[in-house]
C-alpha cells in the first residue's frame, strides 16, 4: 500500500472545509462526484510528483489538484445559463473560488487556472506542479468516463 501520510497532512485542512465538502453534491463523470474526482486526481498527482526526477512543491501540487474543479455547481444543468461552455470557463471559476473561499496563493491559482490546457490553448501550465495536475486530471477523467459509468 502506498504511503499517503504527506497527502493527508497537506489536504486535511482543505478537505474539512464546508465548501470543499459541498463538492460531494455535484456529479463530475458518470456517478463520480466532483469531490471524488478531485481526490483521485490529487492521489495520482501525488504519485506522479514523487516519481519524477525533479523537485516538486507537494503543497502547491496537492492543493491545486484537490481544488482544480472547485467551481461549486452542477455543470450538467443549464441553470441560469452561467454553466454554458463549462469546459472553457470552469477553471477560472474554480481558481477564483480557491483564492476567495480558501485563501489559496497565486501558485495554486495558476495550477487550477491552467488545468484545462490544451482545451484552453492560451492557459499553458507554467510550472511543474501545473503540468502534473493537468496530466493527472486527463488520466483520471478518461478512466472515469470510460470505466466508471
Amino acid at each position: 500500500m502506498r504511503d499517503y501520510a504527506q497527502l493527508q497532512e497537506i489536504l486535511a485542512p482543505i478537505i474539512s472545509d464546508e465548501n470543499v465538502q459541498d463538492m460531494k453534491n455535484y456529479i463530475q463523470h458518470g456517478s463520480i462526484t466532483t469531490f471524488e474526482h478531485c481526490f483521485s486526481v490529487a492521489k495520482l498527482a501525488y504519485r506522479m510528483g514523487n516519481a519524477v526526477p525533479f523537485e516538486v512543491d507537494m503543497t502547491i501540487l496537492l492543493q491545486g489538484a484537490m481544488l482544480h474543479d472547485f467551481y461549486l455547481y452542477d455543470w450538467h444543468e443549464l441553470g441560469d445559463g452561467s454553466h454554458r461552455m463549462h469546459g472553457f470557463r470552469h477553471a477560472k471559476r474554480a481558481a477564483n473560488n480557491a483564492v476567495t473561499l480558501l485563501g489559496m496563493n497565486e501558485d495554486v491559482h495558476s495550477v487550477i487556472y491552467s488545468h484545462m490546457w490544451p482545451l484552453n490553448p492560451l492557459r499553458v501550465p507554467r510550472s511543474r506542479e501545473a503540468f502534473i495536475v493537468c496530466l493527472a486530471d486527463k488520466c483520471i477523467a478518461l478512466h472515469e468516463t470510460l470505466f466508471k459509468r
